[in-house]
Formats: structure tokens, C-alpha cells, sequence
């Protein structure tokens, strides 16, 4: 937890607090790589709060290399996302709303750290078979990844073009012109 936050939660305990956060989902090869939370034990992206004075992007790669060990070469934004859904309660009883600004990933370079202080795994994830145990929080932020992925996916399943010798066309083109 930044030092930030720690102050904060000294002066309203586990209430309601506003978090900004940045996170970032990791893809290739048609799998997406999420981590185990340590504090929940659930399936997640990788990211965490912005620090006073980091801009998003810094945030959300600092929290990538932290708790993978990847560095992010490039970073896409997914969106930004806040509400009643992204509303959670820590297992140690602090309370957030949290406003989380989402970003793929598919440039990137580093060796996988399995385990941190804040995770217990990393595993890569089929799209069609991600486990159900993931963190709320990041349900939204994950459909809108995999739709956006799928979606790229179809795209470039359904063109279909072919080339054709120009004598296929060469009498056609000749009475238009004349």
C-alpha cells in the first residue's frame, strides 16, 4: 500500500475512500496472463493505485513490472472505468471506490516473477477458459478486454480476398474504357 493511502486510512479508518488506479491486462498468443491476489485469493489484471504526482500510464507500468517482472513496451487503452460496480470491500474491512483506467498490453519484454508480497501466482488464461474466481473489481475491465480481443480475433478470421490473374478481367476493363 503507498504511503498515501496509509495516511489516509489513519484519519477515516476503513471508510468509503476514492482510489485512481491503473491496470493492465497482459496478452498473447490468444491467453491473457493474471495473477493470483494475495489478499483475496482471487483471479486478477495487474495494477494498483496511482501514486501523487504519477500519471496513469507511469502507474500502470510500474504496477506491471512490480508485480510480474514484464516491462511494458507499449500500452492500449481499454477504457476508463468507475461506479456502483467497481465498489469493493477489502477482506481486512477497508472500503473503496475505485476508478480504474484499463490498458493491453502486447508489447512487452522481462521474465515472469511468479510470486510477490501481493501475489501467489501468475497463469496464462485461454479467452474462452478464464477461471470464475476473479476479482470483482476487475469483471468489467475483463469482459471489455476480451470482447475487444475477440472481437480482433473474428475480424481478422473473416477477410477473404483473392488476386486474380488480369486477364480474368482484360475484356471487361477494355469495353468500359471504350
Amino acid at each position: 500500500m503507498i504511503e498515501y493511502i496509509k495516511k489516509m486510512r489513519k484519519h477515516i479508518g476503513h471508510e468509503r475512500l476514492l482510489i485512481v488506479g491503473a491496470s493492465v491486462f497482459v496478452h498473447k498468443d490468444g491467453k491473457l496472463l493474471l495473477q493470483k491476489r494475495m489478499d483475496n485469493g482471487c483471479w486478477s489484471d495487474h495494477g494498483g493505485c496511482c501514486e501523487p504526482g504519477e500519471n496513469v500510464e507511469e502507474t500502470a507500468k510500474r504496477e506491471l513490472n512490480e508485480e510480474t517482472g514484464l516491462i511494458a513496451n507499449k500500452l492500449e487503452l481499454i477504457g476508463v472505468f468507475s461506479g456502483k460496480d467497481l465498489d469493493y470491500t477489502y477482506p481486512n474491512g477497508d472500503m473503496v471506490s475505485n476508478v480504474n483506467i484499463a490498458f493491453l498490453c502486447e508489447d512487452f519484454t522481462g521474465d515472469l516473477i511468479y510470486q510477490t508480497n501481493e501475489t501467489s501466482d501468475l497463469k496464462w488464461f485461454e479467452l474462452g477458459k478464464l477461471p470464475e474466481s476473479i476479482s470483482p473489481p476487475v469483471v468489467p475491465a475483463l469482459n471489455r478486454c476480451v470482447a475487444l480481443l475477440t472481437k480482433r480475433k473474428n475480424d481478422k478470421q473473416t477477410i477473404f480476398f483473392s488476386i486474380e490473374p488480369i486477364e480474368t478481367y482484360r475484356e471487361f476493363v477494355n469495353e468500359q474504357i471504350a
